[in-house]
């Protein structure tokens, strides 16, 4: 099999490779260090060898629940917010067909406790009367206030609908071994369950239950997801040296450009199948490593359709970007441009052309484009987006992000910062003090 391919040498022309390469010794150590556990945050590391750890048994219950949701269910409602349903949404928007949940395949998945948005939720529960669901509840305490209130509301119109004992049977939780409201619950009720790790936090829990039951239901090979990752978790651990190990040289390509002014990454990709790709990895990036007043701005773009609106800022405005782009290597399909003897819309000088060569030299030519308007460009290249390539990608960034966080001098896996607005939300809502 392939892997994925990172190109940094279109940074050279800002930052020469010897200054890259001497951060070695220190993307190594800080690799090290995530491997052994001793720096900041080491409660939290259960996800570096989570790829080799997992077990046939696990994969088989996740598979055999995902089974059988999706014969009982024409709908299954993902519960979660941030790391609890991002990394299940961007496996699962880049691997479904574009018009799937548009279609009659069963079951369709949905999202819901991403957000506080009432119109939403009402929209929702009138979508579902009717029909089959059933749901998946993904939160570690139970009473994090955007999936909890989804889950209230849920739970009641799924029991109203074919009764507790029906309920108990299409509602899954995932959720803390022990402790917390929603284990409580689940144990209460009787629902099947699966257990969050303690030493997995969220936005590195994709390859745990809390993607992979949601990435299975949707029909998707978990066990190949978790192949590619475990590929990755082998070409970057700390044995692997720096000129061969990708996610030490993305982490200190990085941390060089942020030092030299370089403030905000943009994640790039030239397929919308990505689009959730990227918005996992701004939460990977962003909250692992903003805070001490420190950190690259993630921000994710969209081309060729952002070109037409953020493409001018990129091109001329401030400099202080750079640039990631996912690039998929081989598309799924094949279409090629017809020719029109009318060619009013003069395209046929493209007959014959796939349209997956006109979207590379549109890649090509922004890339161009963007380095000579002084944005510096990395590159990762997809061999073709399925099931093993997407879980070297989530690795490679998770690894990257734990070598970037120690780069930089911050703890990558706690987020002091999140709490503030909730406590700010719960008094002025009125929620009594424990």
């Amino acid at each position: 099999m392939k892997q994925i391919i990172l190109d940094t040498s279109k940074v050279y022309d800002f930052i020469p490779e010897k200054q890259i390469f001497n951060q070695a010794k220190a993307a190594e150590s800080a690799n090290l260090t995530l491997e052994n556990g001793s720096g900041k945050g080491s409660d939290f590391l259960g996800w570096v060898h989570l790829p080799s750890s997992l077990t046939e048994d696990a994969l088989s219950e996740t598979q055999e629940t995902a089974d059988m949701l999706r014969a009982e269910c024409d709908v299954i409602i993902v519960i979660g917010i941030g790391g609890s349903y991002l990394g299940a949404r961007a496996v699962i928007d880049a691997l479904l067909g574009s018009f799937d949940n548009l279609s009659n395949k069963k079951p369709l998945i949905v999202y819901a406790g991403h957000q506080i948005g009432e119109d939403y939720l009402h929209e929702l529960s009138v979508f579902l009367k009717g029909k089959s669901f059933g749901i998946i509840n993904i939160s570690k305490s139970g009473t994090t206030t955007e999936p909890a209130l989804a889950f209230r509301l849920l739970r009641i119109q799924l029991e109203n609908a074919i009764g507790i004992a029906g309920a108990q049977k299409r509602i899954v939780a995932i959720t803390d071994r022990a402790r917390g409201a929603l284990r409580t619950l689940a144990t209460q009720e009787g629902y099947k369950t699966f257990v969050i790790p303690d030493d997995v936090g969220g936005r590195f829990s994709v390859l745990t239950p809390v993607g992979l039951l949601p990435i299975a239901v949707a029909g998707i090979n978990v066990r190949q997801l978790v192949a590619g990752a475990l590929e990755m978790e082998k070409s970057t651990g700390a044995a692997v040296p720096f000129t061969q190990n990708p996610a030490e040289i993305y982490a200190a390509v990085r941390n060089e450009l942020y030092k030299q002014g370089k403030k905000i990454e943009i994640l790039t990709n030239f397929n919308s199948k990505l689009h959730y790709v990227a918005e996992w990895w701004k939460q990977l990036f962003g909250e692992s490593e903003g805070k001490e007043n420190k950190g690259i701005f993630n921000a994710a773009v969209d081309f060729t359709t952002d070109l037409h609106s953020m493409g001018q800022w990129i091109q001329e405005g401030e400099r202080t970007i750079f640039e990631t782009v996912l690039s998929v290597a081989q598309s799924r399909y094949h279409v090629e441009v017809s020719k029109d003897e009318a060619n009013l819309d003069g395209l046929n000088y493209l007959a014959g052309k796939r349209v997956d060569y006109i979207n590379k030299m549109a890649e090509l030519g922004t890339q161009q484009a963007h380095i000579a308007g002084g944005v510096p460009n990395i590159r990762i290249e997809i061999p073709e987006l399925n099931e093993y390539y997407l879980g070297q990608l989530l690795y490679f960034f998770e690894r990257a992000c734990g070598i970037s966080g120690y780069l930089l001098e911050v703890n990558p896996f706690d987020q002091p910062g999140v709490e503030a607005y909730k406590k700010n939300m719960f008094a002025l809502l009125g929620k009594p003090v424990n």
